[in-house]
């Protein structure tokens, strides 16, 4: 496990009318075993009584907290960036209001990416642990249903949990390479931040929120950085937005899904992997249009907003591709349409 001299966490929470779960969320952290811990909070602009909660916040000495009140809603991706700013640790958890933690989460992924890093394993800029299903209120509210145990992608550019919807019946116990992140409580080391984050930001501001920790995965493994699954590190999720549940969000929800999938696309893919999966892709974009067409018209501009601002996103394009390391067909292996991974170094045949 980690010891004295364990590198600082920062753990950065962005609230917006989080007050259902979050005075639960906050003590899961307070009960962290981790000996080095900073906790920043940044509230955009709740109308809730999130704020009450976040005014009697008071952690226990050896805990430097900030909370940061936003007198508007700037969206997850802009204030989870406002947080980096202002953090000091050398890996900064992302973390969401409708998690809870058990007590050894943190110290299990820091252990864990401590570990391979004296193999050798010095690429991994990212860590997720087990996430299952929250139910509060429910007779079993701490369910064994499985949230995410990591990010992958299909052939039409999909990005799903891995796992998700299943029963946790032990089927994911191993550490393992992962495409990406869930961005409801993700670890990630500073160095890496650095490197993918375009003009100081980390998640693209202009996803608003939804989608950006998956545009980030796709991001960071083109410019050659893993992520790592630890299984030991076990935490419970409140999830509201899934594919099955499209008709019963909000119009706002859709909307920013809809543009972000087209945002994270052109930015990242290059022309040869988008010829590659063209059939699959084309289908699910026409399947998008014919559901704004006949279902939700509103949908419309948010197909559109990628060419009214294609300056700006072309130029984050040129960012990412002059930097790439890794090229798209060695990428390829991670666009399948069941739940990937990848071994450890010494836990390969």
């Amino acid at each position: 496990m980690v010891g004295s001299e364990s590198p600082q966490v920062s753990v950065l929470l962005v609230t917006y009318n989080s007050a259902e779960y979050l005075a639960r969320c906050l003590e899961s952290l307070l009960q962290q075993n981790y000996p080095a811990l900073e906790i920043i909070i940044v509230d955009n602009a709740s109308t809730d009584k999130t704020r009450e909660i976040l005014s009697q916040f008071t952690p226990p000495a050896g805990i430097n907290s900030t909370v940061k009140l936003n007198a508007e809603n700037r969206g997850f991706a802009a204030a989870q960036n406002q947080a980096i700013r202002e953090a000091h640790g050398a890996w900064l958890l992302c973390f969401n209001p409708d998690v809870t933690l058990r007590s050894d989460f943190i110290s299990q992924l820091v252990s864990a990416v401590t570990q391979l890093a004296v193999t050798g394993e010095k690429e991994i800029g990212a860590v997720c642990g087990k996430l299952l299903r929250w139910s509060p209120g429910e007779q079993t509210e701490f369910t064994s249903i499985i949230d995410c145990t990591g990010m992958y992608f299909t052939r039409n550019m999909r990005h799903l949990d891995r796992g998700a919807e299943g029963t946790d019946h032990g089927q994911y116990e191993r550490a393992e390479y992962v495409f990406g992140a869930s961005g409801a409580a993700a670890l990630y080391r500073r160095a890496m931040v650095e490197d993918v984050s375009i003009d100081g930001e980390f998640f693209d501001e202009d996803f608003f929120a939804y989608r950006e920790d998956a545009d980030l995965a796709w991001r960071a493994q083109i410019l050659g950085w893993k992520c790592l699954y630890v299984p030991a590190a076990v935490g419970w999720h409140v999830r509201r937005v899934t594919p099955e549940r499209r008709e019963l969000l909000p119009d706002l929800i859709n909307w920013h899904s809809v543009k972000n999938r087209f945002l994270m696309r052109i930015k990242n893919s290059s022309a040869w992997l988008f010829l590659r999966l063209f059939s699959p892709v084309t289908v699910r974009d026409l399947m998008i249009v014919g559901y704004a067409a006949l279902r939700n018209w509103r949908l419309f501009s948010a197909l559109f907003y990628p060419v009214r601002h294609v300056r700006r996103l072309w130029r984050k394009r040129q960012w990412i591709q002059s930097r790439r390391k890794i090229s798209d067909r060695q990428l390829l292996r991670w666009f399948c349409n069941r739940p990937r991974s990848e071994p450890l170094a010494d836990n390969k045949e």
